[in-house]
């Protein structure tokens, strides 16, 4: 039995847009190549369009040894030559790493949406930093999802007081832990967050529409990460304010980064770009 549900709301609508904006062409596309690297997973389609997402590598306990961890992708070695409308299936079945491959495919296929109608309700702007627009003033408290290194940073030279949610507090240096929340304590935390910044990690954990419900109504919320280069609607819905994520410069460079256990700052500026998407003043 797997604990989370066969498709969680985002990413069910996000394959039902997908699915009714590409309509026949989907059918047409296929996953030219396939990666999981160590930090993250990825796919180029047919049609040249690539996306990636986190390996989901603690959510892998039969790693261990080979002949368990063959279950945890048993077609390995002939994911390639698939149709790209079989990897959205790869949600259904629960099982990490074709969790990874099935939303690296939904940010490929939205990559190749944006390319055919790139006039959205939305912009989707270049940028170094997905939180350059949110502001922070002196009284908002801010809760952080997810051991994000750069935000940590920005947050610890405010010296001002804010959170921090990690399931993994061996992720968290000595001076962050005074600002770790306990999970007993986390849905408090969210609740009167001004600002949240989330890793886009929590889609890919089931977690991300629980934080979502438990937000604080009219706070700004960014969820960032390459995990989340995709469709926004979905996330627009519930409340989120801003994507941060990636654009894809060259695939085979950057697969070849992910196989080889590049991170983000192996490949960022080089063969992938990063991307902020926001809501267009006045829609709806």
């Amino acid at each position: 039995m797997h604990d989370q549900p066969e498709h969680p709301s985002i990413l069910g609508e996000t394959v039902a847009a997908l699915q009714a904006e590409l309509g026949r062409d989907l059918q047409g596309l296929t996953v030219e190549r396939a990666v999981i690297g160590l930090f993250f997973s990825g796919v180029k389609l047919s049609n040249g369009a690539c996306g990636i997402c986190a390996t989901p590598v603690k959510a892998i306990p039969e790693s261990v040894c080979c002949p368990s961890s063959a279950a945890a992708i048993p077609n390995a070695g002939k994911l390639g030559g698939i149709p790209a409308g079989e990897y959205l299936e790869y949600l259904k079945e629960g099982r990490p790493l074709k969790n990874a491959l099935g939303i690296a495919a939904i940010n490929a296929l939205s990559q190749t949406c944006w390319r055919m109608n790139p006039v959205r309700a939305y912009t989707i702007a270049p940028t170094r930093d997905p939180l350059n627009d949110m502001s922070i003033p002196d009284d908002a408290f801010v809760v952080v999802v997810g051991a994000l290194v750069p935000y940590l940073r920005m947050l610890k030279k405010r010296a001002l007081p804010f959170g921090i949610l990690e399931k993994d507090i061996r992720t968290l240096k000595e001076d962050e832990m005074p600002f770790y929340i306990e999970p007993s304590r986390a849905s408090e935390a969210i609740g009167r967050a001004d600002r949240m910044i989330v890793t886009g990690s929590t889609l890919l954990n089931g977690t991300l529409e629980g934080i979502l419900d438990s937000a604080k109504p009219g706070g700004e919320i960014a969820v960032v990460g390459p995990t989340v280069s995709m469709l926004p609607d979905a996330f627009f819905r519930r409340g989120v304010t801003a994507l941060g994520g990636l654009t894809c410069t060259d695939a085979d460079a950057l697969l070849d980064t992910l196989a080889e256990g590049g991170s983000g700052y192996h490949f960022s500026g080089k063969s992938a770009g990063q991307i902020t998407i926001r809501k267009n003043s006045g829609s709806a």
